[in-house]
């Protein structure tokens, strides 16, 4: 039997604006469920809710009504318990390649030398190797992309969120950068949630695809990728995920026309 490694029960969210608060009522009851070790990724449009969703699993927002669980548990300071890749990599310039790393570690209290020893365990695995003393801005954007998501790992969840981190990437780098993340996925064997506007992106990626509606959103359609694992990039032009792909492009454009 599958484990739950988030679930949302009957979770409701607005942003209070003065007394226009059914304005910003952004999630209404939503309820759904991710299994531990499942790569999943949310499309929708711009607004929809999809930022605000993980604002909330971070604990960054508070649901008005409702739970949210984490591994099986309710907690009510949520934050250090996922760990969150932001679409900026949001790297400290100041801060070496090792530095930057080792943050996480260092907010949790593990001593400075302990904290480095164990980045220096992983850079190879990320393709870091060498570029420890470097700073960021040394660095390209796929390389910076790893040091993030290195970084993100470090926080010690089982739980990845993901928003759009490949989006500032040019194609090639981002290709490259998609069928990087997925070995390191396998590897890790994390729960990921992976937040995109690219349909093809999500269809290499996930397990399964959630998409937003707008607000307020009461349930999340979900699309299973007709695709086994391991997977290479010539697969989604398979004739079954080119039919899923045509389904979700004209769900997304009924949206944006309405």
């Amino acid at each position: 039997m599958s484990k739950h490694s988030l679930q949302f029960k009957e979770v409701s969210f607005l942003y209070k604006k003065g007394q226009k608060q059914n304005q910003d009522h952004i999630l209404d009851s939503l309820s759904f469920e991710v299994d531990e070790g499942e790569f999943v990724s949310i499309i929708g449009p711009s607004g929809s809710g999809k930022t605000t969703l993980f604002r909330l699993i971070t604990g960054l927002e508070q649901p008005v009504h409702g739970e949210i669980l984490i591994n099986g548990h309710s907690y009510s300071d949520r934050f250090g318990k996922v760990g969150y890749m932001p679409q900026q990599d949001l790297l400290m310039p100041w801060r070496t390649i090792l530095t930057n790393a080792a943050l996480p570690l260092e907010i949790k209290g593990i001593h400075k030398q302990e904290a480095h020893k164990q980045v220096i365990q992983l850079l190879h695995e990320f393709g870091l190797n060498g570029v420890e003393n470097m700073y960021p801005g040394d660095l390209s954007g796929g390389m910076r992309q790893r040091v993030s998501f290195l970084r993100t790992v470090l926080s010690g969840s089982n739980v990845l969120l993901l928003d759009e981190p490949f989006s500032a990437l040019d194609a090639i780098t981002r290709l490259s950068m998609q069928e990087w993340l997925l070995e390191q996925w396998e590897k890790w064997k994390s729960t990921i949630l992976f937040i995109t506007h690219d349909v093809d992106e999500a269809l290499f990626l996930s397990d399964r695809i959630f998409v937003f509606s707008e607000a307020p959103v009461q349930s999340l359609e979900e699309v299973v990728v007709p695709l086994k694992r391991p997977r290479a990039i010539r697969d989604i032009h398979s004739p079954e995920v080119i039919a899923v792909k045509e389904q979700l492009i004209e769900q997304l454009r009924k949206q944006v026309k309405s």
